[in-house]
């Protein structure tokens, strides 16, 4: 494919109510739009949700909400400037290809010659999406499966027909809002740790915030009875967005989990430290998680020699073409890998799922798992939703009773990625 045109555009999405992690809180995220034309005519839209504070922390406390949101649209149109011109014969080429470039161009646009590599797979996504969606209309096929190089495919030989729909319990959830959530059907609870309760930056207060924030939602749902795990309790997954300074505090968080019987139901926790701080986590007693800090291949081979027993991968936040690779190399090391949500729209779920329903079950479920909270965090949801090409048409858009249940028709259509969206195509 070699491209010759390119457009984008972006939209603002609000949030119910703040959403609070690594110790900050957002109100909105922008929806990016991104569209590539190849010299046949044939093009491809693609979407992606920016995450300043998730992305790097850093760039989120020096700037402006729309300061930062600005920088990051900035290398994403970068990024379609470099394709202009050049011929690639699959998205992960062109992603190989332009990355290095799109990621110092990225320290230059924010003054940080320290920054995240996840800030630039961030403002990648759209650009990502939109050559998988190309790639797939210039083969003609709506299989995924058949567009994964070759060399990928063993990673991604499984096909289940039920995704847990992991949702987020954030800072300010009450504990009401939690029972709701279960008795709703939800039952995979990630749970976000790391607060800052007095906005002092004391890693003591966060601490004791989050010893109790474990004590009540474990009172709350520890005598939940459920099918889907081996156990049959609700399993917890904790996110610390990297808010922990060292192993030894972590420690006290789990001495604490042990000491009121909740060890045993921590299923993953995910990056606990900062991405700089490199320790052996291996004998902790639960499975910690690679998120952020996996930018990479060789970022998550290192974690996993570090004892990190999983790996989050984030199509939608790091790009498809980089999450196919890292899943590569994780099922090489036999580590489980899962999918992770950076509250993306209803369409972009749908790339989730697509690696969700076809890696390994993770240890401990029966079913396979996929995190999506959109639906508890913004305002418009039910009217994003009509934007899915497939919106009215099919089942597995939706989670039922927390449940994604993926149909012969989920597989044939890879979810509707490939498909026409009237309304993002009407934005670029």
């Amino acid at each position: 494919m070699k491209i010759v045109n390119t457009n984008l555009s972006f939209t603002l999405e609000p949030f119910i109510k703040p959403f609070g992690f690594k110790g900050g809180y957002i109100n909105e995220l922008w929806n990016v739009v991104a569209r590539v034309t190849d010299d046949s005519g044939e093009y491809g839209v693609g979407c992606g949700v920016q995450s300043v504070l998730w992305s790097d922390s850093a760039v989120f406390a020096e700037s402006s909400v729309c300061g930062g949101n600005i920088k990051m649209i900035a290398i994403s149109e970068y990024a379609l400037s470099l394709l202009k011109g050049r011929e690639f014969g699959t998205p992960i080429e062109a992603m190989d290809a332009i990355f290095a470039d799109v990621y110092e161009y990225a320290k230059r646009v924010t003054n940080n010659g320290k920054l995240k590599k996840t800030f630039a797979l961030n403002a990648l996504v759209p650009v990502d999406n939109a050559l998988w969606q190309l790639y797939g209309r210039m083969r003609g096929t709506e299989d995924f499966l058949s567009l994964v190089p070759s060399k990928y495919r063993s990673a991604l030989g499984k096909r289940t027909d039920k995704l847990c729909n992991i949702p987020l319990v954030t800072y300010k959830m009450s504990i009401d809002e939690v029972l709701k959530l279960v008795n709703d059907g939800f039952f995979f609870l990630k749970i976000k740790i790391g607060s800052d309760p007095d906005g002092d930056g004391s890693r003591e207060k966060m601490l004791e915030w989050d010893k109790n924030r474990l004590k009540e939602i474990h009172e709350a749902v520890k005598d939940i009875k459920i099918e889907y795990t081996e156990n049959g309790h609700i399993p917890y997954y904790f996110d610390a967005n990297g808010r922990y300074d060292s192993k030894d505090r972590l420690k006290e968080f789990l001495d604490y989990a042990e000491q009121i019987g909740a060890l045993d139901r921590i299923m993953i926790l995910e990056e606990p430290f900062p991405e700089e701080y490199k320790v052996d986590v291996s004998d902790l007693g639960v499975r910690i998680a690679a998120d952020e800090s996996a930018h990479s291949v060789g970022d998550a081979l290192e974690r996993i020699a570090l004892g990190y027993g999983a790996i989050a991968l984030k199509p939608i936040a790091k790009t498809m073409s980089e999450s196919i690779k890292i899943l590569f190399a994780a099922s090489e090391k036999n580590i489980p890998c899962f999918c992770a949500d950076l509250t993306v729209n209803p369409l972009m779920v749908d790339f989730n799922k697509n690696v969700a329903a076809r890696i390994e079950l993770f240890p401990g479920m029966k079913i396979g798992i996929v995190e999506s909270n959109g639906a508890q965090n913004y305002v418009n949801w039910e009217k994003m939703m009509t934007y899915h090409p497939l919106y009215g048409k099919a089942g597995f858009i939706e989670a039922k009773n927390g449940i994604f249940n993926l149909d012969d028709d989920f597989y044939k259509t890879s979810g509707g990625i490939f498909l026409k969206s009237d309304y993002y195509e009407s934005l670029v």
